[in-house]
């Protein structure tokens, strides 16, 4: 059962509506994540801003979409398999095989599948990594600002697999569950 209860479109007022708003335009509809979060517009605003800052990124797309499956994966968060596995097949277009295989950690190209180990053991070491553990981006050619918008999509996705997590948001995507 949901424990934090999300704000429907209806009955939103002031900044959280009209950040309802600016999502209903973009998207058709205002995920159940989003409207929980709407409880507190600044949460929402600063999920929405950090998220559209690093859609902006050098990383692209594709790689934000598997580092959010690893992550949610990592942190048991079904709302986000769920969410991403949705928007990476239909949105992203990647391949479902690709998508499942993310949530392991794992790709074919070996740069991304590097990208994918690291976000997981960003998450395991709640931060604290070795020399080493650097070594397995900074070894397949990141650079320091790619490294630091790996980071930045793990922190995002902690803060979305966390809040979830906590709310059981009701999941409004075709369910995906951890593996």
């Amino acid at each position: 059962m949901t424990r934090l209860q999300p704000v429907t479109p209806e009955k939103a007022t002031g900044k959280t509506k009209e950040l309802f708003d600016g999502i209903h335009k973009k998207l058709g509809m205002v995920p159940n994540m989003m409207k929980t979060m709407g409880n507190s517009s600044a949460v929402l605003e600063g999920y929405l801003n950090l998220s559209d800052a690093l859609s902006k990124g050098s990383l692209g797309a594709p790689l934000g979409e598997l580092i959010a499956l690893a992550v949610a994966n990592t942190n048991s968060c079904n709302y986000c398999l769920s969410a991403h596995t949705f928007i990476g097949q239909n949105l992203v277009k990647i391949d479902p095989q690709v998508l499942k295989l993310a949530q392991q950690g794992k790709n074919a190209d070996k740069k991304v599948e590097a990208a994918l180990t690291f976000a997981q053991i960003l998450v395991n070491k709640k931060g604290q990594l070795s020399d080493s553990d650097l070594d397995i981006v900074t070894s397949v050619g990141y650079t320091n600002g790619e490294i630091s918008e790996i980071i930045a999509h793990v922190s995002l996705n902690i803060l979305t697999n966390y809040f979830n997590n906590v709310a059981n948001t009701e999941i409004d995507f075709p369910l995906t569950s951890t593996i």
